[in-house]
């Protein structure tokens, strides 16, 4: 018995990439707030950045992140990585159509761990869905130095319906 190799995920349309980041970047003001932008929005993964500002500082003698930044940066990108997916479950629907699906999208759990001290003048902000039901998605983030060491991990679920 011979096994198939699964095929890459298809892109993403550039309208479907427009909507996302016009809804992630913009609709979502707190995301404004905290400078989140999205780098990279794939079917199988999403990679965002924070630059660093004196409004995020948590601990003013180190010039460190505060951890409610992480925690709500990892979140968005979790929820964001759960976009992607159920847009890539539905390219057979008109981009505008899919945009629509995420009304419903909310956080019902979610855990961070603090491995390292965030310090740094930008982070890299990396989810991605680990599994999409009918109800529920489970995500897996990371939160990123400017070196790439990993400073921070989480792990979420999201209703999706």
């Amino acid at each position: 018995m011979s096994k198939t190799i699964p095929s890459q995920p298809q892109a993403f349309e550039p309208e479907f990439i427009a909507g996302l980041k016009s809804i992630f970047e913009e609709k979502i003001v707190f995301n404004q707030v905290l400078g989140l932008k999205i780098t990279a929005l794939a079917p199988d993964g999403v990679v965002g950045r924070i630059d660093m500002k004196p409004d995020l500082v948590g601990h003013y003698a180190y010039n460190r992140i505060h951890g409610g930044v992480i925690s709500a940066g990892l979140d968005a990108m979790g929820g964001l990585a759960v976009m992607a997916a159920i847009g890539a479950k539905h390219l057979d629907e008109p981009p505008e159509q899919r945009l629509h699906r995420f009304a419903k999208l909310g956080t019902i759990d979610l855990r961070i761990d603090y491995l390292r001290p965030g310090i740094g003048s930008h982070f890299e902000l990396r989810a991605q869905v680990l599994r999409l039901g009918s109800r529920v998605a489970t995500t897996r983030m990371e939160f990123l130095g400017p070196d790439g060491q990993i400073m921070s991990a989480g792990a979420a679920a999201y209703i999706v319906s």
